[in-house]
């Protein structure tokens, strides 16, 4: 049928797939870091987004996009780009976990007047990265750039819309619009209410477009299709669907779900996004995951991570009575923003290295346990979990992670899952059909007869859970 593009725009960098239309298969690859003047190499929190622009036309270099029919764009979320009434950026785009505006976060929840309200309001109660926190973060910090904004995208909306050669209509997706703080996953509709709110007045917001639709067409005729956020077009790429988990070990750690409508949770505990394909996805939060590894492995005095998992495998499922509640940097789920970390357990014949390094892993799958049962209290059906991030390569991880899960854990082979699903997306605009393309290549690990002792381990963390914090989890 022909070839589709899949466009990636990360915080760092661009990645461009060219796929077969009919099977997915990878034909082609660009890449190209993002021009940055930090002279580290960081991220700062203002971007030119001409540096995404940059780096597309570098990554599709030498011919890339020949042939291609249709493109689909995945972007960073949480980017947040005003324009002025010209189409002008008014300042850099705001992007990633903004420090900056987690007063203003506060000052949003005081403003409507409860983090339940939010949470009923929008699916998610506002943090620090979020568009709309970021709104008034520059009502308060630069009001007069905020007087002058007058239209708001993200950067895979501004991305479509560069693409498209900035045309009169601009449009977004309901899974990058999710994130926003300003559309409801739940009732699809914007609260522009919200917008004043931080703001101080109103601007234009893109057309939320469905999942097969087309954003336009290029003046040389090439589809571009909705786009999405990077977590969105990550689960696509790899073919999540209802049933299916995604664990993704970062330093702090994150589960989301394929779920048939949006989970309004007035805690907070859950962010209700959407996904790229007309379903929902909830997200739980935790703050320590690989974190935690990288801590016991100084504390261990072992050079890596590998040589941690090589160490726990010479322990045994429940560490010789050694837990670790594993709150280093606080916690969100549960709730505990100033607690520590506690490791209990200590007997003489259990303190050795191999069972600390053991109670390391076990303590930190067990907190994103935590996390997936709080999508299983609320009706979310989990049937195997894909589990992310270069942690999840390591033997201990794999060892422990099933039995703790208690369903099959799913490790997928390292590709550029975010660009795949763009790719994806591209091709059902133009085809008018979701393809059903091969799923990831991956490796599949099953509880067996150890499911029992994992369940033997998740409640001797939870006792001690209970006891270090009664009620935390409570719903």
């Amino acid at each position: 049928m022909g070839i589709v593009a899949g466009l990636d725009s990360s915080p760092d960098f661009t990645r461009i797939v060219v796929c077969d239309t009919d099977t997915g298969a990878v034909l082609k690859q660009g890449y190209a870091p993002h021009p940055t003047e930090s002279p580290d190499g960081g991220r700062p929190s203002d971007v030119d987004p001409q540096a995404w622009l940059l780096s597309l036309g570098e990554a599709a270099g030498g011919g890339l996009l020949e042939g291609v029919q249709a493109i689909g764009v995945s972007a960073q979320q949480n980017a947040l780009v005003p324009l002025d009434r010209h189409g002008n950026t008014v300042r850099p785009a705001l992007v990633g976990n903004d420090r900056r505006a987690q007063v203003a976060a506060a000052d949003l929840i005081d403003g409507l007047g409860s983090r339940e309200a939010w949470a009923q309001a929008v699916g998610c109660v506002p943090q620090a990265g979020q568009p709309v926190t970021k709104l008034r973060w520059l009502a308060r910090a630069e009001p007069e750039a905020a007087q002058h904004v007058a239209a708001l995208l993200q950067a895979h909306d501004w991305l479509v819309w560069q693409l498209l050669g900035r045309p009169s209509r601009r449009t977004t997706d309901r899974g990058g619009a999710s994130g926003t703080g300003y559309w409801s996953a739940a009732t699809g509709s914007y609260r522009p209410d919200l917008v004043e709110l931080a703001l101080g007045h109103q601007a234009m917001l893109p057309e939320v477009i469905g999942p097969a639709e087309a954003a336009g067409t290029t003046p040389e005729g090439l589809l571009i299709s909705a786009g999405t956020g990077e977590t969105m077009a990550a689960a696509f790429g790899l073919g999540v669907q209802q049933g299916d988990a995604v664990v993704s070990l970062g330093a702090s750690g994150s589960v989301m779900a394929v779920h048939h409508e949006a989970l309004v949770d007035a805690s907070g505990t859950i962010t209700s996004l959407a996904d790229a394909t007309g379903m929902h996805l909830p997200v739980v939060h935790t703050l320590n995951a690989v974190r935690v590894l990288r801590g016991a492995a100084e504390m261990l005095g072992v050079a890596d991570l590998e040589a941690l998992s090589e160490l726990a495998m010479k322990s045994t499922p429940g560490a010789h009575g050694l837990v670790l509640l594993p709150y280093l940097e606080g916690e969100k789920t549960p709730n505990l923003p100033h607690a520590a970390g506690t490791l209990t357990g200590l007997r003489r014949e259990s303190m050795r290295p191999e069972h600390l390094a053991r109670a390391a892993f076990e303590g930190m799958l067990c907190g994103l346990g935590d996390a997936l049962d709080v999508l299983r209290s609320r009706g979310v059906e989990v049937r195997r979990v894909f589990l992310l991030g270069a942690a999840a390569e390591l033997p201990a991880v794999q060892a422990a992670a099933p039995m703790l899960f208690g369903t099959q854990v799913v490790v997928p082979q390292p590709a550029d899952y975010a660009a795949i699903g763009a790719a994806r997306q591209a091709a059902w605009a133009l085809s008018g059909q979701l393809p059903h393309w091969q799923g990831a290549s991956a490796q599949v690990f099953e509880p067996g007869e150890e499911l029992a002792v994992g369940q033997a381990v998740r409640q001797q963390y939870r006792t001690v859970r209970e006891q270090a914090h009664p009620g935390a989890l409570d719903n």
